[in-house]
């Protein structure tokens, strides 16, 4: 019955084991100048592995950091200047302001919401239980919201906390760890240079290892303090002609383009700020964009690396292929003669061939993954694993396999039987 024959498939599959388990009996006949044809598929291909690996963590660490932002968000920083400078600037320009945030929301139709900060020059920072040499800053409570800040327990600032210029405060999860480092913050005191706090909140851990992007500083929130910005202005020490707001935040409607956005509201901060250069505009979708842009030359100049080690092991399978073909002059005569076809003999140093390479793939992987975590390790780079480069890594290796042992299998298989057997 036609039913119980094998199909053309299954008939082959022996062949091709066979094929294979006689691929690493050579290979391993020939130990020294297998792992030497190896060497530049396993250093291509590691070089790819761990390339992506990196990239793929520096993009997933960017978008944290621009999270923290706020894509939709645009960020005005104050630019520092002190002594005669100062004094000039303040002749034009009184420094970033809630005057200038109060314009901003009142001309500008795309600003939907907003948050101030002010950094506190801090002389000492205790409680009854430790420590801490974490930076305070008064904050809006919209401030964790344009942020991107989770609580961890307690609760966050409050608009009343803001009207009532409440001492409360709301602590990092590394400060925290260092002023109650038997725990239990809530409730307790914190006495930020004259001043005692009750703290009322902690920060969730963030996960995160980058401080700055594109040359602009980012994240700390693990070792800071917020305090309510109404209390901080009113109860803390400032210098002499110091602006009111050190930064501020503005979230822009949805579907506004923010760099469009930023140069509407700088046209409206050099009016306000008599032509003065006292302030930054910071649009954080901008610096996502030239990270992204970056990240993509570098990982351009990365292939190109690991093409040529691939290159130059592909060339290197051919050259080992090329020698075993005259190493077996004589063996493929014989299966000439017994009857084998130019495509059995073909097929087999293809095989042979790809065994190769795909061995080279398989250790390759497993030294891009470990030369990842060196770099992560040296550098202080994330790294994510993504199944994409494995899958891609193993690929290139099957196609430079097949690509580089094609003319070689073709060379063995255009043998005549009878030269063959005369030249051995």
């Amino acid at each position: 019955m036609t039913g119980n024959r094998p199909t053309a498939s299954s008939a082959s599959l022996p062949i091709y084991l066979d094929g294979i388990k006689q691929a690493f009996d050579e290979m391993r006949h020939h130990k020294l100048r297998t792992l030497l044809t190896l060497l530049g598929m396993i250093f291509g291909v590691g070089a790819v592995i761990a390339m992506l690996s990196v990239g793929e963590g520096a993009e997933r660490e960017a978008l944290k950091m621009i999270e923290s932002m706020g894509v939709n968000n645009l960020v005005i920083n104050a630019r520092t200047t002190e002594g005669e400078a100062l004094k000039s600037v303040r002749e034009h320009s009184v420094g970033l302001s809630i005057r200038d945030i109060d314009s901003a929301t009142d001309t500008l139709p795309f600003v939907e919401n907003w948050s101030a900060e002010k950094n506190v020059k801090v002389f000492s920072l205790f409680s009854l239980k430790g420590r801490s040499d974490a930076k305070v800053l008064g904050v809006t409570p919209s401030y964790f919201d344009l942020s991107a800040l989770d609580l961890g327990e307690g609760r966050r600032l409050n608009q009343t906390d803001e009207s009532h210029f409440q001492q409360v405060t709301v602590l990092g999860p590394e400060a925290a760890q260092s002023l109650f480092p038997q725990g239990n913050a809530i409730g307790s005191l914190v006495k930020v240079n004259h001043q005692w706090f009750t703290v009322v909140g902690v920060l969730s851990e963030k996960e995160g290892t980058k401080s700055t992007i594109q040359g602009v500083k980012l994240g700390g929130e693990r070792n800071q303090v917020f305090i309510p910005l109404s209390t901080a202005l009113k109860k803390m020490q400032f210098k002499h002609l110091e602006g009111e707001l050190d930064s501020f935040k503005l979230a822009l409607v949805d579907g506004v383009d923010p760099t469009l956005a930023s140069k509407s509201l700088q046209h409206l901060l050099n009016r306000r700020h008599g032509g003065e250069k006292d302030f930054d505009v910071v649009v954080p979708a901008d610096l996502l964009a030239q990270h992204q842009k970056t990240q993509q030359i570098f990982n351009i100049v990365m292939a190109c690396v690991a093409g040529i080690s691939l290159l130059v092991g592909g060339i290197g399978i051919m050259n080992i292929m090329l020698a075993t073909i005259l190493e077996r002059t004589g063996e493929i005569g014989l299966l000439r003669a017994l009857g084998a076809k130019r495509k059995d003999i073909a097929r087999q140093f293809l095989i042979e061939s790809i065994a190769i390479s795909a061995t080279g793939g398989i250790i390759g992987i497993g030294v891009g993954l470990l030369l990842a975590l060196v770099i992560s390790s040296a550098a202080g780079w994330p790294v994510a694993w993504s199944p994409f480069a494995i899958v891609l890594a193993l690929g290139v290796c099957m196609t430079i396999g097949v690509g580089f042992g094609l003319y070689p299998a073709k060379k063995a298989a255009k043998l005549d039987p009878i030269v063959a057997l005369q030249r051995d």
